[in-house]
């Protein structure tokens, strides 16, 4: 039969866990997620073509997207929905002026206003 002993280990404090809390030195502050970068897409409209047509399509080929010029269109960041915009050219670039921001309310709109 093998004889049982005794190992001698060092003893160590654990930490209490706390459903919801956040112990003071794990915080983060927003400050220091100004600089993440996120990816902003904006969908400019999509297209139903058959096989035969995407592989006609060359360089300088036009392909007709379902919004209209002006329309607003959604932006994402990172795939997340966030606001819808209109589509403007400056400078010959494309650009998305920011039209409505999904989950402001109305109230807090007009106080960004003032």
């Amino acid at each position: 039969m093998s004889e049982s002993r005794a190992i001698d280990t060092p003893n160590h404090e654990f930490n209490e866990v706390i459903q919801g809390k956040i112990v003071p030195f794990e915080k983060l502050a927003v400050d220091n997620l100004k600089s993440v970068r996120l990816t902003i897409t904006a969908d400019l409209g999509q297209a139903a073509m058959l096989v035969r047509e995407v592989l006609d399509l060359k360089q300088g080929s036009i392909v007709p997207l379902d919004k209209v010029a002006g329309e607003m269109t959604d932006i994402y960041v990172n795939g997340i929905p966030l606001a819808k915009g209109e589509v403007v050219v400056i400078a010959d670039s494309l650009h998305v002026r920011v039209g409505e921001i999904f989950g402001v309310a109305a109230s807090e709109k007009e106080a960004e206003d003032e």
